[in-house]
């Protein structure tokens, strides 16, 4: 087994995921083939594995990459990241997409517990104030104990939590107290397919701001996690989930709670975000951290795919030298029940 690039000379580096096959850090492979390559991270070209490595490592990527949620695919490559950092190209017909669920029931969970947990320490910091001493004291350190909690709770809205940086470079910054209750979505006919109203400076009646195209999508990414601060039970996370999942793919579930013409003010005007249910704003967020990660994942797709139609070419002639002559014929007529 070879560790070095067969170009550059260079280290290929390891993997402690690939027990059949340690080499690497990102590995295409072909299963109807069963062909593997070690993609050199120095020089990008694609060193071709003996046939006498692949083909239990080609079971095991493929094994991988189907069990990897954080993937995308075009045509003819899927690009997969696995969470011990091992990267796999899937040379073939792409795989229905699926959701990386299982990663957002432990981080909703720790925001609702450890806001739990602020909580019950005001609480208990407030108790303590009453029990503790004589009445007079007791009421005092109360009385201060739940004035600190004010303040804290005051400040957690006026501070300018939120930050995205728009198109033209401007670094935006907000308050809670700015988005809670103002802040509304609603369809746009562009690639993103919806647009954001903000009003900026909640002291001035009827200041707003609408803001399209890829500033929306960077704004709602910031801004929906203000709405999810609690975080959300297992089954409220659950649910949020079945929503992307019903919807099939989560730039379709976006576009469909944008559609919808709901979630509206006293008015009847639809689209504000603090009326949706708390699953589909836990959805949102889920939504467009998916959406973030496929956009990365897509830009290497074509580079991806330019280096495998070459690195074919040269696997085809390699694996051929040790086929007899009329080896593919007779495996055609035998496959298509011919023979």
């Amino acid at each position: 087994m070879y560790t070095t690039c067969m170009f550059c000379k260079r280290a290929l580096g390891s993997n402690q995921v690939l027990e059949s096959f340690p080499v690497g850090r990102r590995l295409a492979f072909d299963a109807a083939k069963g062909r593997l390559w070690v993609v050199c991270r120095s020089c990008e070209r694609w060193n071709l594995s003996p046939l006498e490595e692949r083909w239990e490592a080609v079971e095991d990527c493929e094994r991988l990459f189907r069990g990897t949620r954080v993937r995308t695919s075009s045509e003819n490559i899927g690009l997969a990241k696995h969470r011990e950092g091992l990267e796999l190209v899937r040379i073939g017909k792409p795989l229905r997409p699926e959701f990386a669920a299982w990663r957002y029931g432990d981080q909703f969970g720790r925001r609702r517990n450890r806001m739990i947990l602020l909580g019950s320490v005001a609480g208990l910091a407030a108790t303590g104030g009453i029990v503790a001493g004589g009445m007079l004291i007791g009421f005092i350190g109360g009385f201060s104990a739940l004035e600190v909690t004010g303040w804290v709770y005051s400040f957690h809205r006026t501070r300018a939590r939120i930050r995205f940086r728009t198109s033209d470079g401007r670094l935006r910054r907000l308050r809670r107290s700015d988005i809670l209750g103002t802040t509304r979505i609603e369809p746009a006919d562009d690639e993103v397919g919806f647009r954001l109203q903000l009003h900026t400076d909640t002291r001035v009646a009827g200041y707003e701001e609408w803001l399209e195209g890829d500033d929306a999508r960077r704004a709602l990414r910031a801004i929906i996690p203000a709405y999810n601060v609690m975080g959300g039970r297992k089954d409220v996370v659950g649910k949020a989930v079945s929503e992307i999942e019903s919807a099939g793919h989560p730039h379709r579930f976006l576009l469909d709670v944008v559609g919808r013409q709901g979630a509206c003010d006293r008015n009847g005007v639809p689209g504000f975000v603090n009326r949706m249910p708390r699953s589909t704003k836990l959805a949102l967020e889920m939504a467009l951290h998916e959406e973030d990660e496929r956009r990365a994942l897509e830009g290497e797709l074509w580079r991806l795919e330019q280096a495998w139609k070459e690195a074919e070419e040269i696997a085809a002639i390699a694996d051929n030298l040790l086929v007899p002559e009329g080896a593919d014929a007779f495996v055609a007529r035998h496959r298509d029940g011919q023979g």
